[in-house]
């Protein structure tokens, strides 16, 4: 993600009610990448951005090849029929087997599907060390 795009990100966060680092951090963790990366259909993130970019992902039906799309409640992200058999994705989704998927998300990584439940917490996001009031004051100035 790039500085601008960083920047703009977060002056939506700090324009909506409540604490704008929680916010800051749930629009980051919805951005389309990396719920993709969350279900377990890319190894990392940069590869994840790749899969999407290259047209492979479909959101509720339509496809989306915007990494930094917006995910809400209710959308269904799948791997498109013609990608369903890429080497990469299916790698991917094998070694990512073990990892466990957040609260947030349901997936069924055999069909290559899976739905947003709800909205990504602050609690959940517990591998993330960071302080995020440090980048709020940061980008106060």
């Amino acid at each position: 993600m790039l500085e601008r795009q960083f920047r703009n990100l977060f002056e939506k966060a700090s324009k909506m009610k409540g604490i704008t680092g929680e916010h800051l951090l749930g629009m980051l963790e919805r951005r389309l990448e990396n719920t993709v990366y969350r279900m377990g259909f890319g190894t990392s993130r940069s590869q994840c951005r790749q899969i999407v970019r290259h047209g492979h992902i479909l959101v509720n039906g339509r496809k989306v090849n915007i990494p930094s799309f917006m995910v809400k409640v209710n959308d269904v992200i799948e791997v498109r029929e013609k990608s369903r058999n890429n080497p990469t994705i299916l790698a991917a989704r094998d070694a990512t087997a073990h990892a466990p998927c957040p609260n947030w998300l349901d997936v069924d990584r055999e069909a290559l599907k899976g739905r947003v439940v709800g909205m990504p917490k602050r609690e959940e996001l517990v591998q993330i060390q960071l302080n995020e009031q440090l980048i709020v004051e940061l980008y106060s100035k």
